[in-house]
């Protein structure tokens, strides 16, 4: 079997998780020939850790605006895209244009004007987009899927789903890129899109009405002083006022995050290390949001970024009962530490309860790696040799814009003080 050619675009936090994978376990199936980016220093580091970490050729590197070029050079099979999200679009479509495939890292893109793009375009180039949810391949996950698949209680009616961020991983998002909501669509397209894409998937419908509520109540500068702070930084790293905080990210201290961040940053200006406590934060940190379903079930859903635990709680209502889920996470730092922690479980428990028998645990086996076991089964999918999955759980462009579009629905929503139906946000070809 041939190889699959792979260049890879945006080499910031999120790209090791998938050239390292080609690098350390599927060599005999697929091969990375490029990176593109808007920084070189960043390349050069990856290219480091390539040949000196993975003892893999170093990758050929071109400028972000020289993609179109590396793409006629490289001939890839396909193009893996891990940028800031604002500008997944950009390089999905002309990816496709250019005859691609693309695996792109969620969110598919950030708002319904660029979600409508790419449907144009995969309609119109009829190359396939692949979006990496890896909760999906989550054991646990996958065994709700199985007990509401098989009807154990009977037709979902409504769901609850509570999803806890703490101080450690909930403040990130604050410190970096994502605090811009130009840059991500706010935690309700950058996160909540694996949590919109987890109940479609559970449930198999669509969403249809969303409502939702958010609000900036605990970081940014305002928030700080009402509660009393008095000593304020623009950012950590080398600052005498952020030494005391446990909120500050200190780039200096990390030497991954100092090669991949400080000693990058005279490039294109970008700091790592911002303060949460900070001025510009257009991202809320509290949101709450109803959904109703296409099959007429209900979703109630909150997340919070700064709370003492790292994890969630699932409830699923049906005419048969209720299964219960409730799952801690290890917290992590994006790119700070080992991989294979990031989404670590640390304890899950499934109950169900039929609504007229004794109360059980569903039995599963806890998968290794990152995301509750995920990663892995994710990566074997993408890059390995294709097995049949029972569960579907590969992702297309479909099921990235209906995750990502329950997310763009609630933003609209939080605007306007107004529910917002989705299917007046895009057109789908033929349901696709």
């Amino acid at each position: 079997m041939a190889k699959k050619r792979y260049v890879q675009v945006g080499i910031g936090g999120r790209a090791e998780f998938f050239y390292s994978a080609i690098a350390n376990h599927y060599r005999e199936t697929s091969e990375l020939v490029a990176f593109c980016d808007i920084n070189q220093t960043r390349m050069d580091y990856a290219n480091k850790l390539l040949t000196e970490k993975y003892d893999y050729p170093a990758a050929r590197t071109y400028k972000h605006d020289e993609f179109a070029r590396m793409i006629e050079a490289e001939k890839p099979d396909a193009v893996i895209v891990t940028s800031v999200d604002r500008t997944h679009h950009t390089y999905i479509i002309q990816a496709l244009e250019l005859g691609c495939d693309v695996i792109t890292e969620k969110p598919m893109t950030v708002d319904e004007g660029k979600c409508q793009r790419i449907l144009d375009a995969v309609h119109r180039t009829g190359r396939q987009v692949r979006v990496t949810f890896n909760y999906r391949y989550a054991p646990h996950h996958t065994k709700a899927r199985e007990l509401i698949a098989k009807g154990t209680i009977g037709d979902v009616t409504s769901v609850h789903f509570e999803w806890l961020l703490n101080t450690q991983h909930g403040a990130d998002y604050f410190r970096r890129w994502h605090r811009d909501k130009r840059n991500g669509g706010g935690l309700l397209v950058h996160k909540s899109t694996h949590h919109f894409d987890l109940v479609n998937f559970w449930i198999g419908s669509e969403p249809d009405t969303v409502f939702a509520m958010g609000d900036l109540l605990f970081y940014g500068r305002e928030n700080a002083e009402n509660r009393g702070v008095t000593k304020f930084y623009d950012r950590a790293t080398g600052n005498p006022n952020a030494q005391d905080d446990p909120f500050a990210l200190h780039l200096d201290e990390n030497e991954h995050l100092k090669a991949m961040y400080l000693d990058a940053e005279a490039e294109d200006g970008y700091r790592r290390d911002q303060s949460v406590f900070g001025d510009g934060i257009s991202i809320e940190d509290t949101m709450s949001v109803l959904v109703k379903y296409k099959n007429k079930a209900q979703l109630s859903y909150s997340l919070n970024a700064y709370l003492p635990w790292e994890g969630y709680r699932i409830a699923f209502n049906g005419t048969k009962g209720r299964i219960e889920m409730q799952v801690v996470e290890q917290s992590y730092v994006n790119s700070g530490g080992d991989k294979a922690l990031e989404g670590a479980v640390q304890g899950v428990s499934i109950l169900v309860f039929p609504m007229f028998g004794e109360p059980y645990k569903a039995e599963f086996e806890l998968g290794d790696g990152g995301h509750g076991g995920g990663d892995p089964v994710l990566l074997n999918d993408i890059f390995g040799v294709p097995v049949a999955d029972e569960f579907n759980r590969a992702a297309d462009h479909v099921d990235g814009a209906r995750s990502i579009l329950t997310g763009i629905a609630a933003n609209k929503s939080i605007r306007t003080g107004q529910a917002v139906k989705v299917d007046e946000l895009v057109k789908f070809y033929d349901g696709k």
